[in-house]
């Protein structure tokens, strides 16, 4: 399983306490970054937009990384996300078919790039969910799903059973294709 640049961190942070304010409120972000560093950062980019706190007059709390509970299992995945694109912000819907939320989100940063040349930093995810088959409203995930789902195995390559009938060059060609 190929590791995903993009992994699912939980910041909390608060404002450093102050006499006039010695217990401030806490406040907890699921962020999505390549790293504990870039989460952070991102942390007080959006804290600094819906409160009146800053790095230098904050503190973090804690870092952590989110990991995914069943990595083994394919899952439909909803994604909400607000872009800047070149003529105005845009909110959008999207839908993918993967075995854990980062590699969804890997492919919907891929999509974004190719389909509307949208970069990371310009994509915010509002929420993420997982979703069931009876939920998908997309095509594309919507194909896969149900027990019903066959793919073709086009070029096989009969191998020896044991190590004692195999040899280097065979009289004949292998056939691959059972039709």
């Amino acid at each position: 399983m190929p590791i995903s640049p993009m992994s699912l961190y939980q910041v909390v942070g608060r404002k450093a306490p102050t006499e006039a304010e010695p217990m401030p409120p806490a406040y907890r972000m699921k962020l999505f970054a390549p790293n504990a560093v870039v989460a952070k950062s991102r942390f007080w980019y959006f804290m600094h937009q819906y409160r009146n706190m800053k790095k230098t007059t904050g503190e973090i709390l804690d870092v952590n990384e989110i990991r995914e509970k069943d990595p083994y299992t394919v899952k439909n995945y909803a994604l909400w996300l607000r872009y800047d694109s070149r003529s105005g912000t845009h909110n959008m819907y999207r839908e993918y078919r993967a075995l854990t939320l980062n590699s969804a989100v890997d492919q919907m940063y891929s999509e974004m790039a190719g389909r509307h040349r949208a970069r990371p930093r310009s994509i915010q995810i509002i929420r993420t969910a997982t979703i069931g088959d009876d939920e998908v409203k997309r095509t594309n995930v919507m194909q896969y799903t149900g027990g019903a789902v066959k793919f073709p195995l086009p070029h096989r390559i009969v191998r020896a059973p044991s190590k004692k009938v195999r040899t280097t060059f065979k009289a004949s060609r292998p056939a691959t294709h059972f039709n």
